[in-house]
């Protein structure tokens, strides 16, 4: 599930103003410790800026042949 900007900042909010604790907050919270700190580096980090969504560039792939060894061989 993939969570806005508004939802993460409410997130990080939520956790911060809690008196269980962060491991429980995140527990009741079904957020995976790792994705919430995540978030919260961005947001310490940038602020509420840096919980806007990534950009999912494509990215290269392992095993593809350079445009420069393709028209070689071509």
């Amino acid at each position: 599930m993939r969570f806005s900007q508004e939802e993460k900042y409410e997130i990080i909010s939520l956790v911060e103003g809690s008196d269980l604790g962060v491991n429980r907050t995140l527990k009741e919270l079904k957020i995976p410790k790792r994705t919430f700190y995540n978030w919260y580096g961005r947001y310490k980090e940038s602020g509420y800026d840096g919980l806007a969504p990534n950009n999912r560039k494509a990215r290269s792939q392992w095993n593809r042949i350079p445009d420069q060894i393709r028209n070689q061989v071509v």
